[in-house]
C-alpha cells in the first residue's frame, strides 16, 4: 500500500506550529520544515499579547508623516535603515497607497474578527489543558504621557466600544490603582478589558512538544531550495538539511508559513507577496520586589510594550525596517530603555549585556494585513504569513482558517481580505 503523502508546512514559528496543530485536529498527516535550529525566531521574545484591541492596521492615515519624522531618529519607535532596495521602494509605495481612511475602515472589522477568533481559540486551548502556556486575562493598559495622546486613544476607545470591543478611559489615579507599586507618571490611559496575554517561550516549547507526541514530524536545519510545480499544482519541494545534498519531498499540499522570507519564497513561483522584515527587540528581567508590574501595558507615544510573565517582566518594542539580518542596533535598544523612566520614574532598567538582548524579524505586509489563502493557479499551495507584530495574537485564528481552507471545511470567517494575490 502506497504511503500517504503529508501536508508540508514550511516554517516552524508560531504560525507554522498552529497551522500544523489545526491540520492535525482535522486528522491530517503533517510534516513541518524549518531552516533554523528551533532555538530562536520571532515567536520567542515578543510581548506575548493576544489583543483584539489592535484592530487598526499599521498602514493608517498619519503613519506616513510620523514615519518620515521617526526615520531620521535611530532611537524612534519606527525606523527605516537607509539602503538601496527595489523591494523596499515597492513596499513603501504600496504602504503609501494603503494608508488611507477607506482602506483602514475596510480593514477594521476584519482585524477585529480574526482577533476575537484567535482569542476564543486560545481560551479553548487553555480550557482543554493539552499543554501549558501561562494564559492570563488581565486586559491591556494603553499608557498616555501627553494629553494629546490620551485624546487620540480616547477616540480609539470610542471606536472600539462601537464595534464591540470594551474599552475604558482611565484617569491618572485609576491607572495608578492598576499599578500601585509603580504609580506611572502619565496623563491617563485606556484599558482594554478583554485583551489577554501568555508566555510565548513556553507556548512555543509546549506546543512543539505536543505536536511531536501526537505524530507531527518537525525537521529543523532543513532549508527550502525550490518549489517544483506542474501547470496546476506543486509536485515536489527541493530541500537541503544543514550542508547535505539536496533531495526532493512529495507533498499532498503545502503551506508556506515562511515569515520574513516570504517575498523571496514567493518569487520561486512568480508570486508578488511583498514583505519587509521589521526587527523588534526585547529585554526580559526578573520582577523587582516592591516595584512589581501587574498589568500588560503599552507606552503609547514610545510604542514600548510591557508584559508580566510568570515572575519576569518583558519590555519590548520598536520597528526597524532594515532587511534580513541579525545585527543588534544599540540605538534601538536605547530607545526602549529611555522610554521606561519617562512613564515609570522610579523604575530603572540598566543597559543589558548584548547576549541578554533579544531581537526578531517580524514579517510586515504593506497594508498591515496578513496573507492567509490559497494560490489561484497551484491549488495545493497556501500561504500563512505577514502577521507583523501580531504573530502570537493571530496565530490560532490564522492556523484555524488555513486548516479550513486546506481541508475544504466551512470557514470561521471570510479570508477574502487576506488574499495572497492582492498585490499581483
Amino acid at each position: 500500500m502506497k504511503e500517504e503523502k503529508p501536508i508540508i508546512v514550511v516554517g516552524a514559528g508560531i504560525i507554522g506550529l498552529f497551522t500544523a496543530y489545526y491540520l492535525l485536529q482535522e486528522g491530517e498527516k503533517v510534516l513541518v520544515l524549518d531552516k533554523g535550529t528551533g532555538q530562536d525566531g520571532c515567536s520567542f521574545g515578543n510581548a506575548g499579547m493576544v489583543v483584539p484591541s489592535h484592530f487598526i492596521p499599521l498602514a493608517a492615515p498619519g503613519m506616513i508623516e510620523k514615519g518620515i519624522k521617526w526615520m531620521f531618529d535611530s532611537e524612534s519607535p519606527f525606523y527605516i535603515k537607509p539602503r538601496m532596495s527595489l523591494s523596499l521602494m515597492k513596499w513603501g509605495f504600496s504602504f503609501y497607497k494603503a494608508a488611507n481612511q477607506k482602506k483602514v475602515d475596510n480593514a477594521i472589522p476584519v482585524l477585529r474578527d480574526i482577533g476575537l477568533l484567535s482569542k476564543k481559540l486560545y481560551q479553548d486551548l487553555n480550557h482543554k489543558k493539552l499543554f501549558d502556556f501561562s494564559f492570563e486575562e488581565k486586559g491591556l493598559l494603553m499608557l498616555c504621557k501627553s494629553e494629546e495622546a490620551l485624546h487620540e486613544e480616547t477616540e480609539v476607545a470610542a471606536l472600539a466600544n462601537k464595534i464591540g470591543i470594551e474599552a475604558r478611559v482611565l484617569t491618572k489615579q485609576e491607572v495608578c490603582d492598576l499599578e500601585p507599586e509603580i504609580k506611572p507618571d502619565v496623563s491617563g490611559g485606556v484599558f482594554f478589558t478583554g485583551d489577554t496575554h501568555l508566555y510565548p517561550n513556553q507556548l512555543v516549547a509546549e506546543l512543539r512538544k505536543y505536536l511531536i507526541a501526537a505524530g507531527v514530524e518537525i525537521k529543523f536545519d532543513t532549508e527550502l531550495i525550490d518549489i517544483e510545480c506542474n501547470s496546476t499544482a506543486v509536485e515536489r519541494l527541493k530541500v537541503r538539511e544543514s550542508n547535505g545534498e539536496p533531495y526532493l519531498l512529495e507533498a499532498k499540499k503545502v503551506v508556506l508559513a515562511t515569515g520574513s522570507w516570504s517575498e523571496q519564497v514567493g518569487k520561486q513561483i512568480n508570486l508578488n507577496i511583498p514583505v519587509q522584515a521589521g526587527k523588534g527587540y526585547s529585554l526580559t528581567n526578573p520582577q523587582v520586589a516592591g516595584k512589581e508590574l501587574f498589568t500588560p501595558s503599552i507606552f503609547v507615544e514610545a510604542r514600548v510594550a510591557i508584559t508580566p510573565m510568570l515572575d519576569q517582566i518583558r519590555f519590548g518594542g520598536t520597528m526597524e525596517i532594515g532587511g534580513i539580518n541579525a545585527e543588534i542596533n544599540k540605538n534601538r535598544v536605547n530607545g526602549i530603555l529611555k522610554a521606561i523612566p519617562k512613564y515609570f520614574p522610579e523604575y530603572e532598567v540598566p543597559y543589558p549585556a548584548e547576549n541578554k538582548i533579544w531581537s526578531g524579524l517580524r514579517p510586515c505586509s504593506p497594508d498591515g494585513m496578513p496573507y492567509i489563502g490559497q494560490h489561484q493557479r497551484y491549488k495545493n499551495l497556501y500561504f500563512n504569513t505577514g502577521h507583523a507584530m501580531m504573530g502570537i495574537s493571530l496565530a490560532t485564528g490564522s492556523g484555524k482558517l488555513i486548516s479550513e481552507l486546506v481541508t475544504n471545511k466551512k470557514l470561521s470567517m471570510s479570508t477574502q481580505d487576506f488574499s495572497i494575490h492582492r498585490f499581483d
